[in-house]
């Protein structure tokens, strides 16, 4: 009995080697790139989800750039991964897409977004293309210049003067709020002053918003669970007003939800077109507009209170911009955004500085050979942009907040190292919104009020927990401004 128990104990302990030896060792048609594969399942996924509050690159992407070199293989939630901070091989990939490789998601997104299965939003051809012109169409330069300008700068008005009557206000939050209403009301007519605090739709996006890097283990009383809980009410409510709309042709308002309506009912239409798509397209469309303004904006206004010699350059450009007016309460005009150079390079630094996500996903459709190491086929390429963003040899001190550095820099070099938007084929329909949404922001907030900084807990803690007393009001504004006390 001793000896066959031993035996089979002996059995395991090989199995057990074996299957801890090939996961170290994946098979590979070539040289794969060096690195780890971590533990068995989760890889190394433990280290990173864990929270940076630094501007500079993850400490998970910097340890192992500094131990692996630019371009390592990893292990993420049990996906093989190869994490790349080369310029030029992330270039490759943004260009190649359909070709070498296809847009990819974590778990959590995928399944939060409906993803499973084959992706849409992996698409290329017809069904990008769609969803582009979808969002050109309602969103893009054209439209802003037509009407939406000043409607966003009317909304930025009410939302600032609505917290210039509360003590404080939570800077994250309270955009993301702000933004989603605005683009909601765009894309369907939603009317956030209809719903009580349960019932709003948007409580339910910034909730989502917090579960996204969470590990997809669907139990309750984890946030994963939770996320897909908020995600079915906002999937119902997205339903619902697309039912609503269908069955009540007199509330035609030629909005977004319209045409994707007119659209559905077209005899010749796309096959890809259901009901089920388009309320995952609208999902999309509305969470990556909030989710993306707000936390840019949020930096800029912590990064505006540290740099105060900034700030008065950048007061000046727009007190500059009321002293050409005949009239300083006209609204603002397309000419007059065009012509915020300052404003904008503004911008481009914070969002240079503000990387949102650790990189954008591909997953290798075919073997790519580079620099003679070999990605397999069906392995996750992770593209880390910030890298670009960072790297001295485009950006001389490339963690200092510096606008004053995009005067004289070189179109192709920003071309190829700054892309906040993503890159390639994917470029994000919405980036002129983005920009000009926050550009209106800060003319808006700096012509008619002060802002106070009241509670900052760690650098890129601005991005959650940034809370800001707006003073003033649109007929107050004193000449010393921000009074920082964090």
């Amino acid at each position: 009995m001793w000896t066959i128990g031993l035996c089979v104990v002996a059995l395991l302990v090989i199995y057990c080697t074996h299957l801890v030896r090939k996961w170290k060792n994946p098979s590979c048609n070539g040289v794969l790139p060096p690195g780890s594969m971590g533990l068995p399942l989760i890889g190394e996924t433990l280290h990173l989800i864990i929270p940076s509050y630094s501007l500079d690159l993850h400490p998970f992407i910097k340890k192992r750039i500094q131990r692996f070199g630019p371009i390592f293989r990893t292990n993420i939630l049990g996906r093989p991964v190869v994490v790349s901070t080369d310029p030029e091989l992330n270039h490759l990939i943004l260009q190649q897409e359909g070709k070498l490789v296809e847009m990819w998601y974590l778990d959590t997104f995928s399944k939060l977004f409906n993803q499973e299965g084959e992706s849409r939003t992996s698409a290329v051809g017809v069904i990008h293309k769609y969803i582009r012109s979808l969002s050109l169409t309602h969103f893009g330069v054209e439209t802003l210049k037509k009407g939406l300008l000043p409607e966003i700068e009317d909304m930025i008005k009410k939302t600032l003067q609505m917290w210039s009557t509360q003590e404080s206000i939570e800077v994250k939050y309270g955009s993301a709020v702000m933004v989603f209403n605005y683009i909601a009301k765009h894309m369907f007519g939603y009317d956030d002053s209809e719903n009580t605090s349960e019932d709003k739709i948007s409580e339910k996006f910034t909730k989502i918003s917090e579960f996204l890097m969470s590990i997809p283990l669907n139990v309750p009383g984890t946030t994963y669970h939770k996320c897909l809980k908020d995600r079915e009410k906002a999937t119902k409510f997205l339903k619902d007003k697309l039912e609503e709309r269908r069955n009540s042709p007199d509330m035609y308002r030629g909005d977004l939800l319209d045409q994707v309506i007119a659209d559905l009912n077209k005899e010749d239409k796309e096959k890809f077109l259901s009901d089920d798509f388009i309320i995952a397209v609208i999902f999309g469309l509305l969470f990556a507009g909030f989710e993306s303004v707000s936390k840019i904006l949020t930096l800029t206004l912590k990064l505006l209170a540290d740099h105060p010699s900034v700030l008065q350059e950048l007061i000046a450009e727009h007190e500059g911009i009321l002293k050409n007016r005949r009239n300083s309460d006209s609204v603002l005009t397309w000419d007059e955004y065009k012509s915020m150079t300052f404003t904008l390079q503004v911008i481009n630094e914070s969002l240079r500085l503000g990387n949102g996500a650790p990189g954008l996903l591909r997953r290798a459709l075919k073997d790519i050979e580079f620099k003679g190491f070999t990605i397999p086929a069906g392995w996750i390429i992770m593209a880390v942009t910030s890298a670009s963003h960072l790297n001295p040899d485009v950006y001389k001190d490339p963690l200092a907040f510096n606008p004053a550095r995009w005067k004289d820099m070189d179109p192709y070099l920003v071309s190829k190292n700054f892309m906040p938007f993503s890159g390639g084929t994917r470029q994000c329909a919405g980036a002129e919104f983005s920009k000009l949404l926050m550009a209106t922001f800060l003319h808006v907030l700096l012509t008619k009020y002060e802002y106070v900084p009241v509670f900052v807990a760690g650098l890129l803690m601005a991005f959650l927990d940034l809370n800001f007393l707006i003073i003033g009001g649109p007929e107050s504004r004193e000449d010393e401004l921000f009074e920082v006390l964090c």
